[in-house]
């Protein structure tokens, strides 16, 4: 039991140590050594868990990204109001960012893992689920005129592209984002997406 135990541990010492490297450095300026030194295990306890630094990052961006995606989609589908549900959205992004700093610089400034590398199908099939999910919140709303078709991509740029953007000024250090701001983000996704009478 005891082993079990460590090894667990061991394994969440290196994500935590990792997140904050990762964080702080960038993945492709973190070394092995230096992700080793701020997980505090050995290079045997490294090498029981993860096969290289791009492993621990997969594992990484796949759970964060889960997350975030769990956390997105409990807040959309408590507004049954099609604009109660876009606007909520941005807001739960911007306190999402600002309650988890190092996980949303993660998800804005890495490259997602690709499919043939480590977290890379994980990735992929937890964005199909999570795609299918808000387009069956969205089709109704579509269906009554009051959405635009659901497009994946389109979607995404216009809902949370320029909160995206906020979260980048914020991280840098060259701009916090205010209550009135979030709020014009996100009455601007509602404007975005809406359908409007010709």
């Amino acid at each position: 039991m005891k082993s079990v135990k460590s090894g667990r541990d061991g394994r969440t010492r290196i994500i935590e140590g990792a997140l904050r490297r990762f964080s702080q450095d960038g993945v492709s300026a973190t070394t092995l050594a230096s992700l080793r030194e701020e997980s505090g295990v050995s290079v045997g306890s490294f090498y029981h868990h993860f096969a290289s630094k791009e492993h621990v990052f997969g594992v990484l961006y796949a759970e964060t990204l889960a997350d975030y995606q769990r956390e997105f989609l409990a807040e959309l589908v408590s507004h049954q109001d099609a604009r109660a549900g876009v606007e909520s959205v941005v807001a739960f992004h911007m306190r999402w960012a600002g309650e988890h700093p190092e996980r949303a610089r993660l998800l804005i400034s890495e490259r997602p893992p690709r499919k043939h590398e480590p977290g890379g199908a994980e990735v992929a099939e937890s964005r199909r689920a999570f795609y299918r999910q808000v387009s069956d919140w969205w089709r109704p709303h579509m269906k009554n005129g009051l959405l635009q078709p659901f497009q994946a991509a389109m979607c995404y740029v216009l809902w949370l592209g320029p909160s995206q953007e906020m979260c980048r000024l914020w991280f840098a250090g060259a701009h916090t984002p205010t209550d009135e701001e979030i709020k014009g983000l996100s009455e601007a996704a509602w404007q975005s997406l809406r359908q409007h009478d010709e």
